[in-house]
């Protein structure tokens, strides 16, 4: 289960607004990127997020770039978990392969203030705003996507299996 408090963003949230490009080449250190995570949309982001936090997001999230550093960042300021309308696709497996849970739910975005406290269980794909009283079905992760999560991302699942698990 996975408890926290929603941050709340719109559409078409792309990469270099999760962390910039200007910030990513100069670089790769999680601790120095992480504070400057949503800057230019949320600037005291990096500093108020607090671990077990969820994004609640609209349509497209992670739209832009392909850089794995947009999930690592949030992963790394202690993100619990992603629900959006939608995803773009390269950033929906960057996150599932460095370990940090997203999930879709159409409803949840128009249900959700920001701070309100949620619950996630991925394995039901169900989310449960506390605050408001309302729970939400959302599309559940095929069985091999909760078992990459489980074991911390893809690089992990495959140290801990010496292969990838449902591969023959």
């Amino acid at each position: 289960m996975i408890r926290g408090h929603a941050w709340k963003f719109g559409d078409s949230v792309n990469t270099d607004a999760i962390i910039s490009g200007k910030y990513k080449f100069r670089t790769l250190n999680l601790e120095e990127l992480s504070k400057h995570a949503m800057e230019s949309i949320a600037p005291d982001f990096a500093k108020k997020v607090r671990y077990g936090d969820i994004i609640v997001a609209g349509e497209n999230f992670g739209c832009g770039s392909s850089r794995e550093q947009a999930p690592l960042v949030l992963k790394h300021l202690g993100i619990g978990c992603i629900v959006a309308k939608s995803f773009a696709r390269i950033f929906y497996r960057n996150a599932i392969n460095v370990g940090l849970p997203v999930m879709e739910s159409e409803e949840i975005f128009s249900e959700t203030d920001a701070g309100d406290l949620l619950e996630v269980d991925l394995e039901k794909g169900i989310v449960k705003n506390v605050s408001k009283k309302k729970t939400f079905n959302t599309r559940q992760l095929p069985t091999f996507l909760l078992e990459i999560l489980k074991d911390g991302g893809l690089v992990e699942h495959f140290k801990k299996w010496k292969r990838f698990k449902w591969a023959p």
